[in-house]
């Protein structure tokens, strides 16, 4: 598990970690802590939410830390960070859960604690207990990926789906919405078959890559995140059609502007992780102070295209 502790204040090193002191302006005489509990820390959404949040976290004069488990399909290990947290007397605990259910007991420990309980980028189950919810309408995206991916091939022929992971809200809702929109506006567009990658992009690559080789009249992929995203136009590439068989899917790095830019990739859902975790901490705040904050707070997305994908 890997942590990155911010305070906005002064600073000292002891015994190779860095402490520091701060005074909130937010409760006089004590300090306010935050923690956000993603899914992973390699996903380039997560870290860049994470330093959303740490921006906003220095200018309000908070303590923010980061920490996220060493796998990405193992909820165990979230539940542990969450119950370490409210060990740790956080006052707000700002979590993007794994597993919609399984996190609902120790979401509820939290609230039931007094700890202002914030659900990042994918719902939490029901009979959780949470004070808002902060993050990419899902569902509204994944049916302008549909509708995107509808236009780019014509209104018609074969497409596939590469997800991320099973049990995973925002995962679900991307893929069931797109097919939602697919079945019911586009009757000349086939799903051929949709499968999970794990947030792999290797396996993703080697799910198109069988996709493609199945149908070779493929017309389209549709890919839920970051590495199913790179690993379709990867098996694209591979096969020697890029441009020819049309990739829409999500999230915006180096390597997928790369592929926009060459023209492997038609498209990408890009959230807006950064105003994501700012809006988190900004919601964390009003709640200590008693402000209203609406149990949902929209990110929003963009669609990154060659265009702007440099831009964005």
């Amino acid at each position: 598990m890997k942590k990155i502790v911010l305070f906005a204040a002064a600073c000292f090193v002891l015994s190779g970690s860095v402490f520091c002191q701060i005074k909130s302006t937010l409760r006089p005489g004590e300090n306010v802590k935050a923690i956000f509990i993603a899914m992973d820390d390699a996903d380039i959404h997560w870290q860049t939410l994470m330093r959303g949040a740490q921006q906003e976290a220095a200018r309000s004069k908070i303590e923010f830390t980061n920490n996220a488990p060493t796998s990405k399909t193992d909820p165990a290990q979230q539940i542990t960070l969450v119950e370490n947290a409210i060990t740790a007397k956080y006052d707000i605990i700002m979590l993007a859960p794994q597993n919609a259910d399984r996190l609902v007991p120790v979401v509820n420990k939290a609230k039931a604690a007094g700890i202002k309980m914030i659900i990042l980028d994918s719902p939490i189950g029901n009979g959780a207990n949470f004070d808002t919810f902060v993050g990419t309408d899902n569902a509204a995206a994944a049916r302008t990926a549909a509708d995107t991916l509808a236009k780019a091939i014509g209104g018609k022929g074969k497409i596939a789906v590469i997800n991320s992971r099973s049990g995973v809200p925002a995962a679900v809702t991307r893929e069931q919405e797109f097919k939602d929109r697919i079945t019911k506006n586009y009757p000349n567009i086939t799903i051929v078959g949709s499968q999970y990658s794990d947030g792999d992009k290797t396996k993703a690559q080697s799910i198109a890559g069988s996709f493609i080789q199945a149908n070779s009249d493929l017309a389209g992929i549709y890919a839920c995140n970051d590495a199913a995203t790179i690993g379709a136009a990867n098996a694209v590439k591979q096969a020697g059609k890029a441009g020819k068989i049309i990739v829409v899917g999500w999230e915006k790095n180096k390597e997928l502007e790369n592929l926009v830019k060459d023209g492997t990739i038609h498209s990408v859902m890009v959230q807006n992780s950064s105003v994501m975790g700012a809006r988190a901490i900004q919601a964390g705040i009003n709640l200590i102070q008693g402000k209203p904050v609406g149990k949902s707070v929209d990110s929003g997305i963009t669609v990154g295209n060659k265009a702007n994908i440099g831009k964005l």
